[in-house]
């Protein structure tokens, strides 16, 4: 922010429009001028417009109108911090000005923390300005350091005794580390952590830092995955984060990279001995997960993720359930033809037919027939039950064993599950 205007509403108050009009030119002289002869009050009100919101707080879950949200009430020591001028701040504070004012929900230290002023940050924290204040939406200064350049408020905070590990007031109780994960702020996750952060903290949703950076590493809007969100991850797990930890359905770290169909992820957690095959509140295992999202990630490649978990030891799915993964995948082939070979046979059941939409019947008619003929009448191949025997009893260790073998390189293609685009 680096220029305040009136609301519509204010605008024919002249003395004010004068006195904003000095703050925003950083015009001292005009400030102390108007300050010294009570033309305006060092406390005073001004509506201005505010249409990102940095100089207000609402409670959460309120309906507000839209004019609400379009102006703020703010002081002129909100005013000066909001626009970075510490020799005007300096000035109102001589004249006592209120360090404390919500004018419109947030003190002056919440907004010098959240638009990085950090010199406004030492001044009023000079002045004594209550480090871990909460705004109206239950925040303190250090939940509103997320963006990079906060992290220099952030150091000032801490330094001062900030409380690191004091949650958010609301349903959501997330502490500053929960806030520095869920925007990809690695150094701010180093910095928190360097003062005492608990790193497997809980916030409302019974979820650690970690969990927070797997699930938000996913932009749905844009439809990729953040790297920032990767650097913190890696950086929690390496700093001791519990790569098993579960939320309050009992859904672990896997799950969600899994729904995220983040193969950097997935592999991140396997480094860490996280549990592939740990189950929901629903008996839902990650696998699951996955399988139910390859049709809306397909520019993830989902079928490398899916190929990843299963030579990792992923469980699959219950043969009964078959037709779900049809459901699901049909559109895939690979998917299907991956997840049908880890099984010894499966047996067709009427619910198979009607999972598989007649588009991708129609469109991999080679491939469909083959699958339906071999669960019909034909058994597996013997080199299909070798396979099965083999990956049966390396289990876990597919993926590292398998290409230790003194085999062919296409033998050792086929035992981690290479799709061929038929079944035999």
């Amino acid at each position: 922010m680096d220029h305040v205007m009136l609301s519509p509403l204010e605008r024919k108050t002249e003395s004010k429009k004068v006195f904003l009009d000095a703050i925003n030119s950083n015009n001292i002289q005009l400030v102390e001028d108007y300050l010294h002869e009570g033309t305006i009050s060092v406390d005073e009100l001004f509506m201005v417009e505010d249409e990102k919101m940095l100089l207000c707080a609402y409670k959460p879950g309120y309906w507000l109108p839209n004019y609400k949200l379009q102006s703020s009430w703010a002081t002129p020591l909100h005013l000066a911090t909001a626009l970075g001028r510490p020799e005007i701040s300096r000035l109102l504070l001589q004249y006592g000005a209120s360090i404390e004012s919500t004018s419109n929900g947030k003190t002056p230290l919440h907004v010098a923390s959240s638009l990085a002023r950090p010199e406004l940050v030492t001044l009023l924290m000079e002045h004594g300005a209550d480090l871990d204040a909460y705004s109206l939406s239950w925040m303190t200064p250090l939940h509103y350091c997320t963006f990079p350049k906060t992290l220099e408020c952030a150091r000032l905070l801490l330094e001062a005794g900030a409380d690191i590990n004091l949650e958010s007031g609301h349903s959501t109780a997330e502490t500053p580390l929960h806030v520095a994960a869920r925007y990809g702020l690695a150094d701010h996750v180093a910095l928190y952590i360097s003062y005492g952060a608990e790193i497997d903290i809980r916030n409302g949703d019974d979820e650690t830092p970690l969990s927070t950076a797997i699930y938000w590493s996913l932009d749905l809007k844009m439809q990729w995955h953040k790297p920032e969100h990767h650097q913190v991850c890696e950086l929690l797990l390496a700093l001791g984060a519990n790569p098993n930890a579960t939320d309050g359905d009992y859904r672990c770290l896997f799950h969600k990279a899994a729904w995220n169909a983040d193969i950097f992820l997935l592999q991140l957690l396997l480094s860490y001995g996280a549990n592939i095959n740990k189950m929901d509140g629903n008996g839902c295992m990650p696998l699951q997960y996955l399988l139910s999202v390859v049709p809306v990630r397909r520019e993830f490649q989902p079928e490398a993720c899916v190929q990843l978990m299963l030579n990792h030891g992923s469980q699959p799915i219950n043969p009964l359930q078959f037709h779900k993964v049809l459901e699901a995948c049909s559109h895939s082939p690979v998917v299907v033809e991956m997840t049908a070979n880890c099984y010894k046979s499966l047996r067709i059941t009427s619910l198979w037919k009607k999972a598989i939409s007649p588009e991708h019947r129609e469109e991999h008619k080679a491939f469909y027939d083959s699958l339906f003929h071999m669960c019909q009448s034909r058994p597996r191949s013997l080199l299909h039950l070798s396979r099965c025997c083999i990956r049966c009893t390396l289990a876990t260790r597919c993926h590292s064993a398998i290409p230790q073998l003194p085999l062919p390189g296409r033998l050792k293609v086929y035992l981690l599950l290479q799709p061929e685009g038929v079944f035999y």
